[in-house]
């Protein structure tokens, strides 16, 4: 599938906005963004949103159809059928985030309601081999509560995509509403936020499925170990989360 051109669209802005007499800041200005994103556009870096593109092409004196083709398209010239084909496929390609971004939140809520099935059998099944509901509630209360906080949190209200400010500083917190995550040493922005967003969902839908299982096994063969290290197996269980977390926000950032 065809893409636009980030390199080719970056040096026909910079052409278009020296036409025009107007520094990266004043640009930014008129479309009320900053200085640092239009660099980005220019230096093939990033692409602005498809909201950005008729406002941009009405501030350079072009169309949108020459600023998505990356040059000026004379009165004369006729676009072949090819040409109009190819860039209303480069348009889709430009704009369907936002449908992916659907797409991926319904996902993720189909997976929740299907883990969260999985542990009310795996609870049935712990009543029914005669574990009591105390018992099942000390041992993993902790753990599931928190990994379906969690796990309700990013498929319900995660955002796919970042506040632009994320992309021009360098931020490792992530913050919304109440929630808070952070993430030392990882800069985040929107080119690893939808990898860290999956990791941290996959290994949280893992941990909540896997623990009662984990329990039920160390506890029914080997109830010794389980009342011993039950504090480190939850422990290693909760922080086992952050760490797909990490590995994807560094390979992506």
């Amino acid at each position: 599938m065809q893409k636009i051109d980030n390199e080719q669209f970056g040096k026909f802005l910079v052409s278009l906005r020296k036409q025009k007499n107007l520094t990266q800041k004043q640009l930014a200005e008129k479309l009320y963004i900053s200085d640092k994103a239009v660099s980005k556009w220019e230096r093939g870096a990033s692409l602005p949103d498809i909201s950005m593109l008729m406002p941009l092409a009405k501030i350079l004196g072009v169309t949108t159809t020459e600023l998505l083709s990356g040059k000026r398209i004379e009165a004369s010239e006729r676009m072949t059928v090819d040409e109009v084909e190819g860039l209303m496929t480069k348009t889709i390609v430009f704009s369907n985030d936002k449908t992916q971004n659907s797409s991926t939140k319904r996902l993720r809520i189909v997976i929740f309601a299907v883990c969260a099935l999985v542990v009310a059998l795996e609870i049935m099944i712990l009543l029914l081999l005669g574990y009591t509901f105390d018992a099942i509630r000390d041992n993993l209360g902790t753990v599931e509560l928190l990994m379906m906080i969690f796990g309700a949190y990013f498929a319900f209200f995660a955002k796919e995509t970042l506040p632009l400010y994320y992309d021009e500083n360098k931020i490792s917190f992530y913050n919304d509403g109440v929630f808070r995550m952070n993430i030392p040493g990882v800069t985040i922005n929107n080119s690893n936020w939808r990898h860290i967003l999956k990791a941290v969902y996959t290994s949280i839908m893992c941990i909540c499925v896997l623990f009662p299982l984990l329990y039920l096994s160390v506890s029914y063969f080997a109830p010794a170990i389980w009342q011993q290290f039950r504090l480190y197996f939850t422990l290693a269980s909760v922080f086992a989360m952050f760490i797909p977390m990490y590995a994807a926000g560094k390979k992506y950032e």
